[in-house]
């Protein structure tokens, strides 16, 4: 199949590596064109606006950083929409608002095309490893018919319903992640001042009850003092300030969730790390010894 890839970060250029090794003809726009060329070098195309590719494919995939380039890269006078044609299938890969997967979805119907939001979670290994996890919403036939390219680049597929049911996922994803974030951080920082090995403190958590993803990948990196990231602070910040207002619409108040985003806040607003990893936040403790 052709296939169309918008932003080629971190993530996705993993992504686009697996779909090339999947035999699909890719065809990739990047705002920074050099952040694409190691999968120009694999044997992606380029295009030189996301107009551009979105004319010559059958299906668009975008992850791009905010929901503002999301905007851009759809409804912008260059954007998808502006060369799509019909029966197109737009699936938005971003970690974004469910109000903006609705409004791709409803002028993806004005212009006979389809639209999934599919929001996923694994950062950058499950990325390389095609490990993902994929949280799908929007039109249930699209996604019947991308499940085979799902199944390439992720490990889990799962059809949650409407336009932005998928964003709604990923938002109770991340919801989690707050919280074991902050609790693997301030688990090192104790462990530490009580004078304990921390690689046996890790050995010895991820054999109970305490085990998660986040500590297993996240805390052999910080004990190499390795804060690039699998997923950059800053995007991470976005993220739960979508969940909150999300929360806040639905009359919801979360207490944990408001903590880890003042704590990311000042992570990348005042300590100016938002382009280090979400592991990084242990550096904004005054406890912990580099």
């Amino acid at each position: 199949m052709k296939i169309g890839f918008i932003g080629t970060g971190v993530m996705g250029s993993s992504i686009v590596q697996n779909l090339l090794k999947a035999n699909h003809e890719v065809v990739v726009y990047n705002r920074t064109r050099a952040h694409a060329e190691a999968v120009l070098a694999a044997g992606a195309v380029w295009a030189d606006t996301p107009a551009k590719v979105a004319a010559q494919v059958q299906v668009v995939m975008t992850m791009v950083g905010f929901p503002a380039d999301v905007e851009e890269v759809y409804f912008g006078t260059n954007g998808i929409f502006a060369g799509a044609t019909s029966e197109t299938i737009l699936v938005d890969m971003t970690t974004s608002t469910p109000s903006l997967a609705e409004k791709i979805s409803t002028a993806a119907h004005d212009q006979r095309l389809l639209a999934l939001d599919a929001p996923v979670s694994g950062g950058d290994v499950g990325a390389k490893n095609a490990t993902l996890t994929i949280m799908v919403g929007g039109d249930e036939s699209a996604y019947q018919t991308l499940i085979p390219i799902f199944q390439q680049i992720g490990q889990r597929v799962s059809y949650f319903g409407s336009a932005g049911k998928g964003q709604h996922t990923k938002m109770a994803n991340q919801i989690m992640i707050a919280g074991t974030m902050t609790g693997l951080t301030e688990m090192l920082v104790y462990a530490q001042n009580a004078g304990l090995d921390l690689e046996s403190v890790l050995a010895t958590l991820e054999a109970g009850g305490a085990a998660n993803w986040s500590m297993a990948n996240y805390v052999p990196r910080i004990l190499r003092a390795d804060y690039t990231p699998g997923f950059f602070a800053k995007h991470f910040l976005k993220d739960l300030r979508i969940a909150l207002d999300e929360a806040k619409r639905m009359d919801l108040d979360l207490p944990a969730t408001q903590l880890a985003e003042q704590l990311y806040k000042k992570m990348v607003d005042q300590d100016h790390l938002g382009d280090d990893g979400t592991q990084g936040l242990i550096l904004t403790y005054p406890g912990w010894q580099k």
